[in-house]
């Protein structure tokens, strides 16, 4: 009979054991603590996702959905988003777990979308993890690393070791699928670092596991013993962890560790000895009786009973390795849902066993059901694969609406940020309009109160030379006025000087002629005269300063000086005798004077001269 490969042990510990919480209570303590009536609703997440993990690390995928269920429902009505996205990252590790992969994908979504509510780290993390569980199902290990990825840069800003440590776990089992030792052997030793800083030694014993899967791998590409050791050493601590904490690491896990032991004594020691078969069988059988009365274990009873075989096989007990294949065939066969791989290696053994015995009959029938079972297994992967690819196609299809959304939706914002640039430029050219006419408007006050100022300034100056003009005018006009009135007081005074002259020739004539002259009677008379001519006078200067233009004037300027004297005459009421005397001619010629100044003044013959002068000097 063939033996059971490694490769299954350590395919059955990638699957299950991976995510749990810290197990420091047993089942019924953490029931009676959510039982109690005293504990607030709003604090029971906590506790039901870790009763939910307890169950399932023991694979009682129902209880553990159940619970898991329940804590999200109540984070979610308390708006506590942490709790929510642990609980529906257990419900999709649970639905992977399970091979229930048609809700899946919305299950990892939920996660993520809650984690992203609850806008904390550590709730990114477990949404990031959730997604690379989805993909691990999946069997896309570039898209479960970028998750992983992902899951601890988040990490970085508030560090959690616990999901750090299984985040870790994911980057050490995709490495190690790809037969990259020296990432494998870093992912391992950075898993097992994190989980040393919880208290979760269920988890801390999967990362003793991962350990020596690594040294293995350094084991068959150098061969040192050294790394044998190892491998022996790391198992050896997750079987410790179990014996001294044995309610807070589950019986598959240490199963799991104990088949591991047993195959490394199988595989790696020599078949003469006796110590490492010894060990080998004690591991092999411990790991069936830890699991004896677990109804979802019957793989690992299986593949230990399997272990136990070859050992029976080696030392020629042939009935008792037909009994242990046939006890391992038909717990496998009591299955529900068998796990096929194990099925189809424990049917191969039993047909080759029977073959070596001569029984060709039951040979050939183990043999047919092994044909039987390996195409049933390949129809089950061809409808897991076929669910995996429908999913990963939906998933696609998701994917690229939402990239479809997220490149509209960033279409759109590029459009909002031109719309609002537009509007802003807008906003900025009619501020600047609004300025600009603000500014133009002011300008024109200005200008406008400018010109008003300068008008004012204008009419202020014309007035300024108007009133110039006029005190100049009235200057002039005084100028003039007092240049009449010197020309009349020396017209006067020409008179005067030439009455006073004539008088002087007269007395003088008289003096020669008539020596018996009373010259006190002239005197007298000529004293009468000139107080008459002195009043006369003053009164044409003081009355009538323009007498003599306007009398020209009226005569057209056709007055001559004696024409003016004889007037000044008239004016200063003299009669004709004084006139006569005055300008040495007979009265006679003055009447003719007389007569010749009416015609140039152009008055009638019956108008009176005399009248005339006076109104033109009133």
């Amino acid at each position: 009979m063939k033996p059971v490969r490694y490769q299954l042990f350590l395919f059955m510990c990638l699957c299950v054991g991976l995510n749990s919480f810290a197990q420091n209570i047993y089942l019924d303590s953490l029931q009676l603590a959510i039982n109690n009536t005293d504990l607030p609703e709003k604090e029971k997440p906590v506790l039901l996702n870790r009763l939910a993990e307890v169950y399932r690390i023991n694979r009682n995928y129902s209880a553990a959905e159940s619970n898991a269920r329940q804590s999200a429902r109540i984070a979610l009505h308390y708006k506590n988003y942490i709790e929510a996205t642990k609980a529906y990252t257990l419900i999709t590790v649970i639905k992977a777990n399970n091979e229930q992969l048609t809700s899946l994908k919305q299950t990892s979504d939920s996660a993520l979308v809650y984690a992203q509510q609850a806008k904390n780290p550590v709730a990114m993390a477990y949404g990031y993890y959730a997604q690379a569980f989805l993909y691990k199902t999946l069997d896309d290990p570039q898209k479960k690393i970028k998750f992983c990825q992902l899951g601890l840069k988040e990490l970085e800003k508030s560090p959690d070791p616990y999901i750090a440590a299984k985040l870790y776990y994911q980057l050490y089992a995709a490495y190690s699928n790809w037969n990259n030792v020296p990432q494998a052997n870093k992912y391992a030793l950075k898993t097992t670092e994190n989980a040393l800083k919880t208290k979760d030694y269920n988890l801390l014993s999967n990362s003793y596991a991962a350990l020596s899967v690594a040294h293995e791998y350094n084991y068959n590409a150098t061969k040192e013993k050294k790394e044998l050791d190892s491998v022996l050493f790391y198992l050896k601590k997750s079987e410790a962890l179990y014996l001294k904490y044995p309610t807070q690491v589950s019986n598959y896990t240490y199963a799991i560790t104990c088949i591991n032991i047993a195959n490394v004594y199988f595989k790696y020691f020599p078949v003469n000895d006796k110590n490492a078969e010894k060990n080998a069988i004690y591991y092999a059988q411990t790991a069936g009786n830890i699991l004896k009365n677990n109804p979802n274990a019957s793989e690992v009873k299986a593949s230990s009973l399997g272990l136990l075989s070859e050992y029976a096989s080696r030392s020629g007990n042939t009935s008792l390795t037909e009994s242990y294949l046939l006890e391992a065939y038909n717990l496998m066969k009591a299955d529900q849902h068998p796990y096929y791989y194990t099925l189809i290696n424990i049917t191969r053994s039993l047909s080759i066993f029977y073959k070596k015995q001569g029984n060709f009959e039951k040979a050939i029938a183990f043999q047919e059901e092994v044909t039987e079972y390996s195409n049933k297994n390949f129809n089950q992967e061809q409808a897991l694969n076929s669910q995996k690819l429908e999913i990963q196609f939906e998933t696609e299809k998701k994917n690229n609406e939402v990239k479809i959304l997220k490149e509209r939706e960033a279409s759109r914002k590029i459009q909002n940020y031109l719309y609002v640039c537009i509007v802003i430029a807008c906003l900025l050219g009619l501020l600047f309009m609004f300025r600009s006419y603000h500014f133009k408007l002011r300008l024109s006050l200005e200008r406008e109160k400018q010109l008003q100022l300068e008008k004012q300034e204008s009419e202020m100056q014309m007035k300024l030379e108007k009133e110039e003009q006029a005190r100049l005018k009235a200057e002039q006009q005084l100028l003039e006025a007092q240049q009449q009135q010197l020309q009349k007081e020396a017209m006067a005074n020409v008179l005067q000087l030439e009455h006073k002259n004539r008088m002087l020739h007269t007395i003088k004539d008289k003096l020669a002629d008539d020596n018996s002259l009373n010259m006190q009677k002239i005197v007298r008379e000529e004293m009468v005269l000139d107080n008459d001519f002195e009043g006369a006078k003053l009164q044409i200067q003081q009355i009538h300063p323009d007498f003599f233009n306007l009398i020209n004037e009226k005569a057209q300027k056709k007055l001559t000086l004696l024409d003016m004297k004889l007037c000044a005459y008239l004016y200063l009421k003299m009669d004709t005798r004084q006139i006569s005397q005055l300008m040495h001619i007979e009265p006679k010629s003055v009447r003719m004077s007389r007569y010749r100044v009416k015609q140039k003044l152009g008055l009638e013959k019956d108008d009176d001269l005399n009248l005339f002068l006076q109104s033109v000097g009133n």
